[in-house]
C-alpha cells in the first residue's frame, strides 16, 4: 500500500502544481484589474489624493504584471508559491501606504486589506500555512501603517476593532483554504481510485476476451481432431486403393505406349499422394496431447504441414524458405502449426487485397542463443502504424464484417507466450510486414 501511495502523492503534487500555476496567473490578472478599478474608490473617498494614488496603483499593477510574466518562465513554474507570495505583497503594501497617507485606523482602505486576504484564500488557495502567513504579514503591515503616522494611533478602540476584523478574515480564509485543499485531495484520490478500477476492469475484460478466444480455438481444434480421426480411416483406404490402381495402370502396355496417358497417371498419383500428406498433417490435430513442455519436433516439418494446409489460400503466391540451421525445437507441434497457418493465411490475404505484382512470403529461421527465432515476411501492402500496435488485441480486425472475429493473432500471441517466447509484428506500409516469434531449442541444443 505504501508503494502505491508514493506514486499517488507524486502525481497529486504534479497536478496541484499545475493547478496552482493556473490559479496564480488568473489571480494576478484579477488583482491588476481590481487595483486599476480602485481609481473609482479614490475619486469617491479621497479625491484630493487621486494623483498620488494613481501613481501608486500604476506602479503596483506593473509589479504584479512583472510577477505574472515571471510565472511564464521556467523559474516561475518551478517556484510558483514563492513568486506568487512576492507579487501578492505589492497590493498589500500599496493599501498599507494609502492607510498611512490618509486617516490611519479610521481609513476606509482597511476594507481593501480584508478583500485581498479573502482573495488569497479563494482565488489562490495555496494551503492554509501560506494563507496564515500572508494574513499575519498583512496584519503587521496594517499595524505599521497606523502606528508610524506622525500622530500615531489616535482611536485605539477603532484600531483594535479593525485589527480584530482583519484577524477574523485571516482565520476564516485559513479555515476555508484548509478544507478546500482537503476536499481537492479527496477528489483527486477518488479520481485515482476510479481510474484504477477502470484499469482493473479493462484488464479483466481483456483476460475474458483472451479466455473466450482460447476456448473458441480449442473447440475448433477439437472439432478438427474429431473430423480428422474419421478421415484417417475413411480417406486413407480409398486413397491407397487408388494408388494401387494407378501403379497397376502404369505397368499396362497400353499406358507404356502413350506418353500422354503416362503423364496423366503420374499427375493422378501425385494428387493422391498430396491427399495422403494432408491427411497425415491432420493427424497432428487428431491425436494432439496435453503439452508437457518436453515434446520435441522439427520445425521444418511443422512448416511443411502449414504450407500444405493453406495451399488453397496461397495459390499463385511464391513461398520461399530461408532456413539454414537445425530446427529441432521443444513445444506443442499442433499449436505451432496453427500459428504458422494463421500467419501464412493473413499474409496471403494481405497480398491478394493489396494486389501485389509479385507476391512472395518468406519463412526464415535462425539461432538466437538457446532459442530458435522464426520469421514470416511478406511483400504486401503492410500495416498502418495506428493498427500495428493493436494487431494482437482480441477482436481487433480490419477485415469486413463476417470475415473474422479478430482472434487469430491474439490466440497466436498466447500460444507463443505459453512457450516462453514473444510474438512481434513489424511493418513498413506499402512495402512489407514481418511477424517474428521464438521457440526453445530441444534439449538445450544451440
Amino acid at each position: 500500500m505504501a508503494a502505491a501511495a508514493r506514486p499517488m502523492r507524486g502525481s497529486y503534487a504534479k497536478e496541484l502544481a499545475g493547478f496552482h500555476l493556473m490559479q496564480s496567473r488568473a489571480c494576478a490578472v484579477t488583482v491588476i484589474v481590481l487595483v486599476l478599478l480602485g481609481f473609482v474608490l479614490d475619486f469617491a473617498v479621497y479625491p484630493e489624493m487621486m494623483g498620488r494614488f494613481a501613481v501608486a496603483r500604476f506602479i503596483t499593477s506593473i509589479g504584479v504584471l512583472a510577477g505574472l510574466g515571471v510565472l511564464y518562465t521556467a523559474f516561475g513554474k518551478r517556484h510558483v508559491h514563492a513568486v506568487t507570495f512576492v507579487w501578492l505583497t505589492f497590493p498589500q503594501a500599496m493599501i498599507a501606504w494609502m492607510i498611512h497617507a490618509t486617516q490611519g485606523e479610521a481609513s476606509l482602505f482597511y476594507a481593501g486589506i480584508i478583500l485581498t486576504i479573502f482573495a488569497v484564500g479563494t482565488l489562490f488557495p495555496v494551503g492554509f500555512m501560506y494563507t496564515m502567513a500572508y494574513g499575519v504579514l498583512t496584519l503587521l503591515a496594517y499595524w505599521i501603517a497606523c502606528t508610524t503616522r506622525p500622530e500615531g494611533v489616535t482611536d485605539h478602540a477603532q484600531f483594535l476593532f479593525h485589527a480584530t476584523i482583519i484577524l477574523f478574515s485571516v482565520a476564516a480564509s485559513t479555515v476555508y483554504t484548509f478544507y478546500n485543499e482537503r476536499g481537492r485531495r479527496q477528489l483527486f484520490e477518488l479520481k485515482e481510485e476510479l481510474a484504477q478500477k477502470n484499469d482493473e476492469l479493462e484488464h479483466t475484460n481483456r483476460s475474458l476476451a483472451e479466455i473466450k478466444g482460447q476456448m473458441l480455438q480449442q473447440e475448433k481444434m477439437a472439432a478438427l481432431g474429431t473430423l480428422s480421426a474419421g478421415l484417417l480411416h475413411e480417406v486413407n483406404n480409398p486413397v491407397n486403393f487408388c494408388l494401387m490402381a494407378i501403379d497397376v495402370a502404369l505397368e499396362d502396355p497400353v499406358a507404356q505406349g502413350s506418353p500422354m496417358l503416362l503423364e496423366c497417371l503420374d499427375d493422378a498419383r501425385q494428387g493422391m499422394q498430396r491427399v495422403q500428406y494432408i491427411v497425415s498433417d491432420l493427424k497432428t490435430f487428431a491425436y494432439r496431447k496435453e503439452h508437457t513442455g518436453s515434446d520435441a519436433f522439427v520445425l521444418e516439418r511443422a512448416v511443411d504441414a502449414a504450407v500444405r494446409l493453406v495451399g488453397h489460400e496461397t495459390k499463385g503466391i511464391a513461398i520461399r524458405r530461408e532456413i539454414a540451421v537445425a530446427t529441432l525445437v521443444q513445444g506443442d507441434e499442433a499449436a505451432i502449426v496453427g500459428v504458422l497457418i494463421n500467419l501464412l493465411g493473413n499474409a496471403a490475404l494481405a497480398l491478394r487485397k493489396g494486389g501485389t505484382a509479385a507476391p512472395e512470403i518468406v519463412i526464415g529461421a535462425c539461432d538466437d542463443g538457446a532459442r530458435l527465432r522464426i520469421t514470416v515476411r511478406d511483400n504486401g501492402p503492410g500495416i498502418e502504424p495506428e493498427h500495428l500496435s493493436r494487431v494482437f488485441e482480441p477482436f481487433f480486425t480490419t477485415r469486413e464484417v463476417g470475415q473474422g472475429l479478430g482472434l487469430g493473432l491474439s490466440i497466436c500471441y498466447s500460444v507463443i507466450e505459453r512457450h516462453g517466447g514473444r510474438l512481434t509484428a513489424e511493418s513498413t506500409p506499402g512495402e512489407w510486414t514481418r511477424f517474428t516469434f521464438d521457440l526453445p531449442r530441444a534439449g538445450g541444443e544451440r
